[in-house]
């Protein structure tokens, strides 16, 4: 199992970013896939979520209305776009295999998301 996230980097206030997350080792299908956040000094937290199925989506409220994930079952893709950015938002991203995620669930190696004027 592989999960590889890309997208990030550093981005002024009120901007942008998509992230990508590009799944292989596993029928990525039939898993439920979530984005999970790190910021500094902190635990790591759900940001968003998304079923297998029929695609139901949950979201911290920090981000509803801001954040947008969605997925491509045929590229095996779990996206978060990002828009309205705020510095509070600055953190390692992380995609997993599941609905809420813990230890034992896969993880890819995060992508870096900094929101700096």
């Amino acid at each position: 199992v592989q999960l590889v996230e890309s997208g990030g980097g550093l981005v002024q206030p009120g901007g942008s970013l998509r992230l990508s997350c590009a799944a292989s080792g596993f029928t990525f299908s039939n898993y439920h896939m979530s984005w999970y956040r790190q910021a500094p000094g902190k635990g790591r937290e759900l940001v968003a979520a998304i079923t297998h199925g029929s695609g139901r989506t949950n979201y911290a409220d920090s981000v509803k209305g801001r954040f947008t994930i969605s997925r491509d079952n045929a590229k095996s893709t779990v996206y978060l776009q990002m828009n309205s950015l705020k510095p509070e938002d600055t953190a390692v991203y992380y995609c997993c295999t599941g609905y809420v995620c813990d230890d034992g669930n896969y993880w890819g190696q995060g992508t870096q998301v900094t929101v700096s004027s």
